[in-house]
């Protein structure tokens, strides 16, 4: 009977040490164990609405080729519930990795646990997945990126009166984007230098909301409004619809990703700086560390960004400021848009010479 009891008790020890062993994924280790074939990854994305997402999918299902991966790529246009579904069918067809750009960085932590129940490593795409063990998170600097907004503001518009539009207040990113302007801001309103006459989140990153928002600041303080600082260039080409006329190019706006109209505004003295995110960085990066996830290797990082939760591994890229002065340097140089396309709406004659 004793030898019975033993023998239960080694085998009950023996199940709670295997257990340990085969928890979910952590950190850059686990990986789900499958047959031989490509790797199988799931990316699961907010909104195919903005040109930059349209350029991640392009290029994630890019790298993915070339790596010989599988790529499913499923999108939620913006409804959280449709994203958990989608990501649970993509986990039911059998991934290796998901992939998640998030539409609600809250939300999507359900995401996480149900990949991590089957053994699934995820890695939050360009946004943060908050208050979930997420295995790694691939962004650009994006508290720099207010910075560099915020600075570039005070810059060029040193006094005066300041609208900031910020992004979609379920988008993790869009509060980091506020930390980042309001640290460089806050010290220039407490001086005296700047005030900021309205602050507000616009839904959704709707181009209709900073219309909106524009708008209402137009009115309450007479069109005396020198600096915009919009969280990106959505918001940006909403709130320069706002502006009347005679203020179009004298209001400084900033703007962030690069996209195609923000950059023929610049080149028009519509808009007055964006930040480029350089994406095919980004993208590749986060393919390139699935396979490696998928195979139970580990990713080098050197950054770490705490989502509430964990500190969660992070590959973060450096963005880079554009303006007029440097157009040619940066999103043309390096292919992101064509000279033809972004001085379109430019007389020829005042094309910089190549």
């Amino acid at each position: 009977m004793k030898s019975t009891s033993r023998l239960c008790a080694l085998a009950l020890l023996s199940a709670i040490t295997l257990a340990g062993c085969v928890k979910g994924p952590e950190g850059n280790g686990g990986k789900r164990v499958k047959g031989s074939g490509p790797v199988r990854i799931g990316f699961s994305m907010d909104t195919l609405k903005e040109e930059r997402w349209q350029r991640d999918k392009a290029l994630v299902e890019q790298r993915c080729q070339e790596v010989g991966a599988q790529c499913e790529v499923q999108v939620a246009n913006g409804d959280d519930a449709v994203q958990t579904k989608q990501a649970d069918n993509l986990l039911t067809k059998g991934v290796d990795v998901l992939i998640v750009a998030p539409h609600n960085g809250q939300v999507a932590a359900s995401i996480v646990e149900a990949a991590h129940r089957q053994g699934v490593p995820v890695i939050s795409y360009d946004r943060l997945i908050r208050n979930a063990e997420v295995d790694l998170y691939v962004s650009h600097q994006v508290v720099k990126i207010g910075q560099m907004q915020a600075q570039y503001a005070l810059d060029h518009a040193p006094k005066g009166n300041y609208v900031l539009i910020f992004g979609s207040q379920t988008d993790n990113n869009a509060l980091l984007l506020k930390d980042g302007q309001m640290s460089v801001l806050q010290p220039a309103v407490d001086k005296g230098q700047i005030k900021i006459v309205t602050q507000q989140f616009a839904r959704e990153w709707l181009a209709s909301e900073a219309l909106r928002i524009m708008e209402d600041a137009l009115t309450k303080n007479n069109n005396d409004i020198q600096a915009v600082v919009a969280s990106n260039d959505g918001t940006a080409g909403g709130a320069i619809s706002a502006l009347p006329p005679q203020l179009v190019g004298k209001v400084l706006v900033t703007g962030q990703d690069a996209a195609l109209d923000a950059v023929q505004r610049i080149v028009e003295g519509k808009q007055t700086m964006t930040i480029y995110k350089p994406i095919q960085p980004l993208a590749f990066a986060a393919v390139d560390s699935a396979m490696k996830l998928a195979r139970g290797e580990k990713v080098e990082t050197k950054d770490k960004v705490n989502n509430g939760k964990i500190d969660v591994p992070a590959i973060l890229f450096e963005p880079v400021v554009v303006d007029k002065n440097n157009v040619m340097q940066t999103v043309i140089k390096d292919g992101y848009h064509k000279l033809e396309d972004v001085f379109k709406n430019v007389p020829r004659d005042q094309w910089p010479k190549q």
